[in-house]
């Protein structure tokens, strides 16, 4: 009778066993990629001072934001120009300033990765992006809106059923068309000078973002295009900051309050924003 005891001792020992070593090797879950950063505390305007230059992420192909003029070499608009602002008040000449292309989906990865000290490129203030990142004051209000060739059935979102709308991944329009015109068709791409592409190409029959944007575009062939339907969204702009860095975020909200206080934000508009949108507007407070 020992025997067979035995060998039935051994047999659950092995099963224990090999319980064991499968549990030890199932992976743990990586965690989401919608989880909040670890957040480090440290005060980096030091280390941009000792650097020499301020990294700023701002778009290349949004005229009147951030557009690099290919005869120049030159990123050019209100976002640049606001980041150069930025680079002369924190070290004294606008020229110490490195501007790195962003897209609207690489935005807040260029912060968290530590590739750019802020991000000016035209980005929606949202809660959740204010759980992966900071985001300053609004530095401008926009709303979003439609551009479609001239003559077109689509005079507002309510006109885009089983049409197809261009717009860029990883955007807030994004998701605001597509919970605004659930039933239309989506043409996602990776920058705006692409979508516009589209629209005059006829792979899309309408382009949406915010209404400043669109009438950047609108101006390089006015007779062509129109903006339709108005502003069904409201788009207040933030400059991002990576979380922790309290001090930089602090230095970009008393510089912007300084400069709608003394009229460098005018200045700014009135330079860049004012000869499309014809309007002379006071800085969001």
């Amino acid at each position: 009778m020992i025997k067979p005891h035995s060998s039935l001792a051994a047999a659950l020992t092995a099963l224990c066993l090999a319980a064991s070593a499968a549990f030890a090797q199932t992976p743990t879950p990586a965690p989401s990629a919608s989880s909040t950063p670890s957040v480090e505390n440290k005060d980096v305007i030091p280390e941009i001072k000792t650097r020499g230059k301020l990294i700023v992420g701002c778009k290349y192909d949004v005229r009147l934001f951030g557009l690099n003029n290919p005869m120049t070499h030159r990123v050019e608009g209100f976002d640049a120009d606001l980041g150069r602002a930025m680079a002369k008040a924190l070290l004294g000449d606008e020229k110490k300033i490195e501007l790195v292309e962003t897209v609207s989906a690489n935005r807040i990865p260029f912060l968290t990765e530590n590739k750019v000290d802020i991000v000016i490129s035209t980005m929606t203030i949202t809660e959740d992006r204010k759980k992966q990142i900071d985001m300053s004051d609004v530095y401008y209000m926009a709303g979003q809106s439609l551009l479609v060739p001239k003559g077109s059935p689509i005079h507002s979102v309510k006109d885009l059923d089983g049409k197809i709308v261009t717009t860029v991944q990883g955007s807030t329009s994004e998701k605001n068309i597509q919970a605004a015109a659930p039933n239309a068709k989506f043409n996602l791409l990776k920058s705006y000078s692409e979508c516009f592409t589209a629209l005059g190409n006829k792979q899309a029959d309408a382009m949406t973002t915010d209404d400043i944007i669109l009438l950047g575009f609108k101006a390089t062939a006015p007779d062509k295009y129109e903006l339709v339907g108005g502003q069904f969204t409201q788009e207040p702009y933030g400059i991002g900051v990576r979380k922790g860095h309290e001090d930089l975020l602090k230095f970009v909200n008393d510089e912007l309050a300084k400069m709608k206080a003394d009229g460098r934000w005018k200045a700014l508009y009135d330079k860049h924003l004012k000869p499309v949108s014809g309007q002379s507007i006071e800085p969001p407070q």
